[in-house]
């Protein structure tokens, strides 16, 4: 059970699936930057083969247009609840805004800033300031809980959508990078997340949270873990962050002993652990990939993930097979075990591996940007003419089979998912005038993805009064969008 008083029925359930796969499975994850959406998890899945199952990213602190704004909340939480219909797990973390600032705030101090009015992530209080923080009734405290407050109401949006959320507050506290870090003694980082905890738990009654503390390896004295330990009553995981590689034997077991049979995560990592490491460390339930160091794997010691049957991704039978049961008992439908194809992304012709007939490539399109979402395709398709500038047709495909006529020429488009989801079959139908007489030009294609999705093979047929001519092209997937 979830050591959150009334915990949601989604909560329980996603706390028991993890406890499911202790030490048998590690779930893929990637942490995404607030702007992106779910950008940084759409290019994991291409680069490294695998869909992460855990998305995660940040409530922010910064100002508009920053990567880490704190001006995309509400966007945040739809995208939230879009990943966790979609079969993710939800993990969010928040840089907290220091309780002697308003948002939003730099990540380091500014050259010059006073040190005793702290407007960033990173720094210190004073003492008194941190001993403010954690006494009620206090201008800091009431501070703290506005801020608080703030965040709580986003994550109600959550509970009342029924989404459940791995919630990982105060981040890496054994450190004395962030301001909330390396504080022990009364007024301590640990009373500090135990009164988060309270405000969220018993004065907002929020039920959909899964606690996950967190801490860093304690390369410093200092950095024990046992020291930031809140107490078992306040957290359902114990996690980890790892960069460099760093993940010593002794760290995992300190952790083993001190979780007393909690699941355990490696809450953000540069590197994931191989599968030698894991296999001396079995109970790293997931990792999270922070955002924009996926590529410091590569792509051949993915491939050796792939070939791992304990390492899932949200599209592998064994993850699918294991969070069924779940989601049922979350009162969500069962995710297919045929997962839809994912046509995204931008794509540009191969000739030497395309199929042509001896017009070539005269009136084929050279690059397709596809954006799919839901029963939506948006397609561009350009063309090359070899007198003029770059021809560019747009086409908006509706993928339940109904009509689409286009606006000022006599054409309809058709396009249809297979019962599997797994190819796209699109006709148009042009009629056209010429010398007086009316004709009918019909294409067909269709589509399916190749070669781990990094190839989109099209057949494409063409039928008009000179005959029906067929030609096979292939697109290389160059990016997600």
């Amino acid at each position: 059970m979830p050591v959150t008083t009334n915990a949601s029925p989604e909560a329980k359930a996603l706390l028991q699936f993890l406890y499911s796969i202790d030490g048998k499975f590690t779930l893929t994850g990637q942490h995404n930057f607030p702007a992106a959406a779910d950008k940084n998890s759409k290019f994991a899945a291409h680069y490294s083969g695998k869909t992460p199952v855990v998305f995660g990213t940040d409530f922010g602190f910064a100002k508009a247009g920053d990567k880490d704004s704190h001006l995309l909340r509400e966007s945040l939480v739809k995208e939230a609840e879009r990943q966790y219909k979609m079969g993710a797990i939800v993990a969010l973390c928040w840089h907290a805004v220091p309780p002697t600032a308003n948002e939003p705030v730099t990540f380091q101090p500014l050259p010059g800033a006073d040190p005793a009015n702290l407007a960033s992530v990173q720094g210190q209080l004073t003492d008194q300031q941190f001993k403010d923080v954690l006494t009620p009734g206090t201008e800091l405290y009431n501070k703290w809980a506005a801020q608080v407050d703030s965040i709580a109401f986003y994550l109600k949006k959550l509970q009342v959508a029924h989404v459940p959320v791995l919630w990982r507050p105060y981040h890496e506290m054994n450190g004395n990078w962030f301001w909330w870090g390396n504080r022990v003694g009364q007024y301590s980082t640990q009373a500090l997340y135990r009164q988060m905890f309270d405000r969220f738990v018993k004065f907002h009654k929020l039920n959909n949270l899964i606690w996950v503390w967190s801490v860093d390896r304690p390369s410093k004295p200092g950095m024990e873990f046992e020291k930031y330990y809140p107490g078992d009553k306040y957290l359902d995981i114990v996690a980890l962050d790892v960069y460099g590689s760093d993940f010593k034997q002794d760290y995992y077991d300190q952790l083993v002993s001190l979780s007393k049979g909690k699941p355990l995560a490696l809450a953000e990592v540069g590197n994931p652990p191989s599968s030698e490491i894991l296999g001396s460390q079995p109970r790293w339930g997931f990792w999270m990939i922070w955002a924009g160091m996926v590529r410091n794997t590569t792509k051949k010691q993915y491939e050796a993930f792939a070939n791992n049957p304990r390492i899932l991704g949200l599209n592998d039978a064994a993850y699918i097979d294991r969070i069924n049961p779940f989601r049922v008992r979350a009162r969500l439908s069962p995710l297919p075990l045929i997962t839809p194809a994912d046509f995204n992304g931008e794509w540009v012709l191969n000739e030497d591996k395309s199929n042509l007939n001896a017009g070539g490539t005269a009136n084929l399109s050279e690059r397709l940007t596809i954006a799919q979402s839901g029963d939506e395709l948006h397609l561009r398709r350009l063309y090359t003419d070899e007198w003029s500038e770059p021809q560019v047709r747009v086409e908006k495909l509706k993928l339940d089979g109904r009509d689409i006529k286009a606006e000022g020429v006599e054409r309809i488009t058709t396009a249809k998912l297979s019962g599997q989801s797994d190819t796209l079959s699109i006709t148009f139908k042009l009629k056209m005038n010429f010398g007086g007489q009316s004709f009918l030009i019909k294409t067909s294609e269709i589509w399916n993805l190749q070669n781990k999705n990094k190839e989109l093979h099209v057949i494409q047929t063409t039928s008009s009064p000179r005959g029906e001519t067929r030609v096979t092209l292939v697109y290389d997937r160059i990016s997600y969008q």
